[in-house]
């Protein structure tokens, strides 16, 4: 595919990022493969995807700190519609990776043989550098007829380059580790180990003896000078019998510990009581990401994750000063993780701060009647809240007539929890009820009336894309007959910002 001509900043829109190429501290809203057609080749250092797996499994998905619940089942019925729906998306991101660049493919045992395949053909299998495995859970109690699945693949793969970026990380030393290996301590208290200072090959010219003590036949494996500094930093073991052999201490403290290999098994996963932890169905750690971003990627270049759901690769490459780009297909996963970049990185969404190189911006949220009349319910009824200001309701499933709540500026949108002994306190919210429909009716009115009854709530919203006449007719009715308001405010009042004085 040929490179795509570069828009040219112009002095009214300055940018400060690490390329001239594209934009970066972007969330993008919409189909990946079409996100990804507008990139130039070859413009990301870093490619990380955590794609829906082809697993068959349903999920109790809560998103947000709001935890709106809801069922969703993957996209994919086999495997090869998963294939064929990841190949296009892959041949895209293969595009615009870097040939010093790297690529991670997060994905379980239900696909992984066959994403490595068509990865090997879309990266070349000589460009496969590991298969990480990530213990992600303990064994489950009712696998009976197999061994428990505990473990997630992660494909790392490499641009072509040979000179990708890597950057080599170590983990401590375990305890046992420690115990038999650096059982020696100085006068100081570091701990330490010894090695010999034999040539492994006969060095004649460094045979010299050193305060009595005589070389291995071989020969010393440094010269006289480095084995006085060494001296004389105390790095030298003499041992009582001059027979013996000068050994170089190893400190524990200067050690930087052991690589890491391809088995990840010390990164824990999220459990319900992580303060990271979103409810994002497939949310990973932060470490995880930390992880490969920091073995893949050096300040200010460039991360890329297709597939980012709730943002985490986003808030990992924010942490560790990288530049990044997001695409999601979400509405809702947008906005969580938007409001995560925010309150986690402390980084403002905003055009003109973003413009200044000091914020990131959303593009493309679905904010067209026709866009809005075809997205998913759940999305939908999560845009609807969220653009009046208010917190999407807890549960999709039995929610009893509400979609959302406002809190008034007065009120606590977060109340503490109650105390044994307490009675519980009354918050000050109004209920917020939206239909993806043509024109709410008549029965609509009457069962959100019968919400605000039920709550005692002085004032409601109903949002709709339009109303039929005796909608209308019985909001009016009913504020006579019980003095509560119902404001009815249709999508394009939104749309238009036309409803500031309808929430006064």
């Amino acid at each position: 595919m040929a490179k795509k001509a570069a828009a040219k900043p112009t002095a009214a829109s300055p940018r400060l990022k690490s390329s001239s190429l594209l934009d970066t501290r972007v969330v993008y809203c919409g189909d990946n493969l079409e996100s990804l057609a507008k990139l130039p080749d070859a413009c990301v250092d870093l490619i990380y995807i955590d794609p829906p797996f082809n697993s068959n499994r349903n999920y109790e998905a809560f998103w947000g700190e709001t935890k709106e619940k809801r069922a969703f089942e993957d996209r994919h019925e086999n495997t090869k519609a998963y294939i064929d729906y990841m190949r296009p998306r892959c041949v895209q991101l293969a595009r615009v990776l870097k040939k010093t660049g790297s690529f991670y493919y997060h994905c379980d045992s239900h696909a992984s043989h066959y994403v490595k395949v068509m990865l090997d053909g879309l990266l070349g299998e000589n460009n496969f550098q590991n298969e990480i495995i990530w213990k992600r859970t303990s064994s489950h109690s009712d696998a009976k007829r197999k061994f428990g699945d505990q473990s997630d693949s992660i494909m790392f793969y490499t641009g072509g380059d040979a000179k990708y970026t890597f950057n080599p990380l170590y983990q401590p030393y375990s305890q046992e580790y420690i115990k038999s290996h650096y059982s020696n301590v100085d006068a100081d208290g570091r701990q330490y180990t010894t090695r010999d200072l034999r040539s492994p090959s006969p060095r004649p010219n460094l045979t010299y003896e050193y305060k009595g003590y005589k070389p291995h036949p071989n020969g010393w494996s440094i010269s006289r000078e480095v084995m006085e500094k060494l001296d004389a930093e105390g790095k030298l073991y003499f041992p009582k019998d001059q027979d013996g052999r000068i050994r170089i201490k190893n400190y524990l403290d200067e050690m930087p510990g052991t690589l890491f290999g391809n088995v990840w098994d010390d990164i824990e996963p999220l459990n319900s009581q992580a303060a990271e932890r979103l409810g994002y169905p497939t949310q990973k750690p932060l470490a995880l990401l930390e992880r490969m971003i920091k073995a893949s990627s050096n300040e200010n270049d460039i991360v890329l994750d297709a597939f980012c759901g709730c943002g985490t690769a986003l808030v990992a490459a924010q942490n560790l000063k990288r530049q990044w780009i997001g695409i999601d297909i979400s509405p809702t996963a947008c906005r969580v993780m938007a409001k995560r970049l925010r309150d986690v990185c402390g980084l403002p969404e905003s055009e003109p701060l973003w413009r200044a190189g000091r914020g990131f911006v959303v593009r493309d949220l679905p904010w067209t009647v026709e866009k809005l009349r075809v997205i998913p319910p759940f999305e939908f009824e999560n845009w609807a809240v969220i653009a009046l200001g208010g917190i999407p309701n807890k549960v999709q499933v039995g929610d009893m007539g509400i979609d959302g709540r406002i809190f008034p500026v007065s009120a606590n949108a977060t109340p503490r929890k109650k105390q044994e002994g307490e009675l519980l306190l009354q918050e000050r919210w109004y209920p917020i009820q939206v239909k993806q429909k043509d024109k709410a009716g008549r029965p609509d009115i009457d069962a959100f009336e019968a919400v605000m009854m039920r709550e005692d709530c002085e004032k409601g919203f109903f949002i709709s894309f339009d109303f039929s006449s005796d909608a209308l007719t019985e909001i009016d009715a009913f504020f006579k007959r019980s003095h509560k308001v119902i404001v009815a405010l249709t999508v394009q009042e939104i749309l238009d910002e036309q409803i500031a004085r309808k929430l006064a």
